[in-house]
């Protein structure tokens, strides 16, 4: 191989893009192209890097499948770090199966590596758990050890694994020291952030305090009955009655909740349930026959009685009563679990992750933007939305994915 062409892909390997640069810049072969593709992507240059690689894709000729696919993988990276989830993952599929094929086990653990993080942020954790089982990451390099290391933790810190979490982000930070690439060190650094920020706010009693991701694995393995305001369901001891298409009776089971082991009035009800600022006979008929459902829902772990004042919840086994709420409750508090990675997306990536129309989303980050919580960048398509990391912010309960009780 070219003299040149090895020396920048150890340079590209070492992470010093610049050195690559300086050995490739001039030229146009299709090798040279790729690495000048992947160079200006480490760089940050997204737009230029992706045009570079697709013409790299396009040089490549067809006996050189696996120089291809290596270009789809880049590619594919890219489109990870932007928030394109519009990209085609089939193509990623079929250059992971190509490399494998010819026996890049490494490139084609990396590959692995993305599908499994682009599946781990629209929420299809099974699938993307059953990826990486298929690869043993210790014959790896470093750098593909982190990728496949981090996407492991994402798993683990979705399904509030934080034991395991915990152990795959320390194997992500001994390869990224092994690697010596200062980006990918920060890269662990960032992931690491999530087991050491407040998740949650735990209600009960009439106090409140925050949970880190590990109490919260804590409470929900508990036998407390605990109302989930983050997935709008209700817990105990493994069983989950969901509520997240009925929020008139999520609204009073967290008001019974936290008015708990009190009763809660008839008006705090109506207020909560119904948005209801005077209460007449029809708002009273309509309570009892919500509270009627809402009995029939939560039948196997309390019972609802009737009071002088209003209503009280009785647990059936559980010893007590907790609301498990974001520790800052947002309308569109989805939008802004995703945003506040620090990343730019765009709407409709958001709409992918979130399973909602474009639409929604659209009216949702133009309400966002009016409060000044977003700020859009670029224009027409090529706009992307985003806004700084904000502190306390929970980066999980509010994301897709079931909990390990669901």
């Amino acid at each position: 191989m070219d003299s040149l062409i090895t020396a920048a892909g150890r340079a590209l390997a070492a992470g010093d893009p610049l050195g690559a640069l300086k050995r490739v810049a001039l030229r146009d072969d299709a090798p040279a192209l790729a690495l000048r593709g992947i160079a200006m992507a480490q760089l940050g240059d997204l737009e230029r890097a992706k045009a570079l690689l697709k013409s790299a894709a396009r040089a490549f000729s067809p006996k050189e499948a696996v120089a291809r696919a290596r270009c789809v993988v880049a590619e594919a990276e890219i489109a990870l770090v932007s928030r394109d989830l519009g990209w085609p993952e089939k193509a990623l599929r079929t250059a992971r199966a190509t490399l494998q094929a010819h026996g890049d086990r490494v490139n084609a653990a990396y590959a692995g590596s993305l599908e499994a993080r682009r599946l781990i942020l629209i929420g299809r954790l099974d699938e993307a758990e059953r990826l990486l089982a298929g690869f043993d990451p210790a014959p790896l390099p470093p750098v593909a050890r982190v990728a496949h290391e981090l996407a492991a933790a994402g798993i683990a810190v979705r399904r509030l694994r934080t034991k395991a979490a915990r152990a795959a982000l320390g194997r992500a930070a001994l390869a990224a020291y092994e690697a010596n690439i200062p980006a990918l060190t920060t890269e662990v650094e960032n992931a690491s952030l999530v087991l050491k920020m407040p998740a949650a706010r735990l209600i009960a009693q009439g106090s409140e305090r925050l949970l880190l991701l590990e109490e919260v694995e804590a409470l929900l393995a508990s036998q407390a009955l605990v109302v989930d305001a983050c997935r709008n369901v209700v817990r105990e001891a493994g069983a989950v009655v969901q509520l997240a298409t009925r929020p008139v009776l999520f609204a009073l089971a967290r008001t019974l909740a936290e008015a708990w082991p009190a009763d809660a009035s008839r008006e705090a009800l109506l207020r909560r349930a119904f948005r209801a600022r005077h209460a007449d006979e029809s708002h009273r008929a309509r309570l009892r026959v919500e509270m009627g459902r809402l009995r029939a829902e939560l039948g196997a772990f309390a019972e609802i009685n009737a009071t002088a004042q209003g209503f009280e919840l009785a647990p059936r086994r559980a010893g007590e009563v907790v609301v498990l709420a974001p520790p800052v409750e947002e309308e569109h508090g989805a939008v802004l679990a995703f945003l506040a990675d620090g990343e730019s997306w765009s709407s409709s990536a958001l709409a992918i992750a979130l399973g909602a129309s474009a639409r929604t989303v659209q009216r949702a980050l133009e309400e966002l933007s009016g409060q000044h919580k977003v700020q859009p960048v670029g224009r027409g398509r090529a706009r992307r939305w985003m806004t700084p990391p904000m502190p306390a912010f929970p980066t999980v309960l509010l994301l897709p994915g079931p909990l390990p009780c669901d």
